[in-house]
């Protein structure tokens, strides 16, 4: 396990740290990973803080509401977003920046690139950017729905050396530890697979929105991206104690050795399919291969997507094959599906180009 020879890493603390039980923030959770993000900084170790919490702690202020509508959360988070923002400023002697996000920007990837852009100016100018969904506009179409994954994305974006994710357990066991005796910490994932994601149906908060799967599928993100993991319990003082000696408190994720390509990451793991391309079970064509998909290819079309928006390319079966950027739009693409005049398909993709690009594909496997 790497110590603090990362360059750049990003913490993510979730909402039960931040506001325990609902009334309001409270630092007593947060001054021992303040004060280890501080001495990362103080190490010459860039950080980036995505912190959830808004909700939680803004619930207090709504008349002891146990179960509000999905308007009454959105108002709780914009008054808990600031109450947030000012805990964590009271913990720094550093300035901070406040970033809320969507997945509708990060999947867009002219606001992606953007975001990238930012958050490397704040760091440039030693501030510490503190990155939350915006819960308060965002939708369900638009949303990541959980701080874990989308801390995986801002890794990718920040291009991270290391993604520590702080739960309220010390990492990934063998079972759920709040109901097993006999559950063992798992200290190491080489491979995330089956095995490993059947271990995670437990340890879930009942404040923040992520349980341990979501860690899990953030950490697959984040390795394929060669990003190394550590899940670890944020409520033990001790647990950043260790990280700074550079010992493993929790259960470390490895990256891959051979990382996947940035724009490739972003098209499989970040940006959202919009639409389907379906194709014949026996299809056999090497998308990334420079093989053209054509309209003869294409048996079905799904969704409604524009030129430039990802897609996903499958089998009729269901069978993921890639994920790509149009050339067509869902319209086009149905219009010359309804001609039977295939002289006329052929023209308009002779004119048009290839349906998807073999420079914007990413193969699923």
């Amino acid at each position: 396990m790497a110590d603090l020879h990362w360059k750049r890493i990003v913490v993510k603390v979730g909402s039960a740290l931040i506001a325990p039980h609902k009334q309001g923030c409270s630092s007593h959770y947060l001054l021992g990973i303040a004060q280890f993000i501080a001495n990362c900084r103080a190490n010459g170790c860039e950080v980036v803080l995505v912190s959830s919490g808004s909700v939680a702690a803004g619930w207090h202020r709504f008349n002891g509401i146990d179960k509000p509508s999905v308007s009454v959360k959105k108002a709780m988070a914009a008054a808990g977003q600031a109450d947030m923002m000012a805990t964590w400023d009271k913990l720094f002697d550093f300035p901070t920046a406040q970033l809320l996000v969507t997945h509708g920007d990060l999947r867009n990837r002219e606001r992606y690139i953007s975001i990238k852009n930012t958050i490397f100016s704040l760091l440039e100018h030693g501030l510490l950017p503190i990155i939350n969904e915006n819960d308060a506009v965002t939708t369900d179409k638009l949303k990541v729905g959980d701080n874990d994954n989308l801390s995986a994305m801002v890794a990718a974006a920040a291009d991270a050396d290391a993604l520590i994710i702080c739960s309220d357990v010390k990492g990934l066991y063998t079972k759920n530890p709040n109901i097993h005796d006999d559950a063992k910490l798992i200290k190491q994932v080489s491979d995330i697979n089956d095995n490993i994601y059947s271990m995670a149906g437990g340890a879930t908060s009942d404040v923040g929105t992520g349980g341990m799967r979501t860690k899990i599928e953030a950490a697959e993100k984040a390795i394929s991206h060669g990003i190394e993991t550590v899940i670890v319990n944020g409520f033990d003082g001790d647990t950043f104690t260790q990280l700074l000696k550079g010992q493993n408190p929790g259960t470390l994720f490895t990256p891959f050795e051979h990382p996947m390509q940035e724009h490739l990451h972003w098209m499989t793991h970040t940006s959202q399919a919009q639409g389907e391309l379906i194709v014949e079970n026996d299809f056999d064509g090497n998308l990334d291969q420079h093989t053209p998909l054509t309209s003869d290819d294409v048996v079905a079309v799904t969704g409604n997507f524009s030129v430039g928006d990802t897609v996903l390319v499958r089998k009729g079966d269901g069978t993921k094959l890639a994920k790509a950027r149009s050339n067509y739009s869902s319209c086009l693409l149905n219009f010359i599906a309804e001609q039977e005049d295939r002289d006329f398909a052929n023209d308009v993709q002779q004119k048009t180009g290839a349906i998807i690009s073999d420079k914007n594909i990413a193969i699923l496997e």
